[in-house]
């Protein structure tokens, strides 16, 4: 091997794994850690190649401000797929200014109205059909893929929770989604544990939560909770619960 590739293959980037991650000497037992050594640690461990993700969800002002007063200027993503509630957008414009958001707003690179002209009401698609997986990629993905490579993201800070969902009951604390450490601070709090620190701390849930929604994503896709319906069937049921940002799918931070 001559001296050129030799340097070449010890400068060459290596897939983070688990196990490096978790083990540095600087790493504490993040399952028993609380969601504040957790970000801490992603923050001192990442730098500034850490950002979060929101959706100006009904609990999002939880992890905005978990880790923001952590890491006050941290990049916070923010995928618009055009189909937002107005509620969403008044949420999120009040919020950004509460914290002091550095927001980075990701669009789809075609408006709602040109997608369903070119390709029909993709969201209608079954759970997992190839037209449900087009709509998450053209609104979800591609948006959030643009984000991590221009903002040379090599982890983030999600605020998943195990008992949102079925699909998300045995995430663990960090997890490596192809190129992408992800870091979930919040993943076995409780709802409880939500509304304990919201009160504590004077923040608001979502506007739709007290006309009934536990959940809030796409316009299309969220109903109300009623009797007899879990979480996951406000959005659409197990398969459809997750928007294509923390499952399998194509993109640098994909698995």
């Amino acid at each position: 091997m001559s001296h050129r590739t030799a340097a070449a293959a010890r400068s060459a980037p290596v897939t983070p794994t688990i196990a490096t991650i978790t083990r540095m000497p600087s790493a504490p037992d993040l399952e028993k850690a609380t969601a504040e050594e957790r970000v801490r640690w992603a923050v001192e461990t990442f730098g500034d190649q850490l950002v979060m993700t929101t959706s100006f969800g009904i609990q999002s002002a939880v992890m905005l401000h978990l880790v923001t007063r952590i890491s006050p200027q941290i990049p916070v993503v923010f995928v618009d797929t055009g189909y937002l509630f107005p509620e969403t957008y008044r949420f999120a414009a009040e919020l950004t200014s509460r914290l002091k958001l550095n927001l980075k707003t990701y669009l789809p690179t075609m408006t709602a109205a040109q997608m369903e002209a070119l390709h029909g009401k993709l969201w209608e698609g079954e759970a997992k059909s190839e037209k449900l997986e087009r709509y998450k990629h053209l609104t979800k993905r591609e948006p959030m893929n643009r984000a991590v490579q221009e903002l040379g993201t090599t982890a983030w800070l999600a605020g998943n929770r195990r008992e949102q969902s079925s699909a998300r009951g045995e995430k663990p604390v960090v997890e490596i989604q192809n190129k992408i450490t992800k870091i979930y601070p919040i993943i076995d709090w409780s709802s409880r544990t939500v509304h304990r620190y919201l009160t504590e701390h004077g923040l608001p849930y979502h506007p739709l939560w007290d006309q009934g929604y536990p959940s809030v994503g796409d316009i299309h896709s969220t109903k109300k909770l009623e009797a007899g319906m879990s979480e996951e069937d406000a959005r659409g049921g197990a398969d459809k619960r997750e928007c294509g940002l923390h499952e399998p799918g194509s993109g640098d931070f994909s698995i």
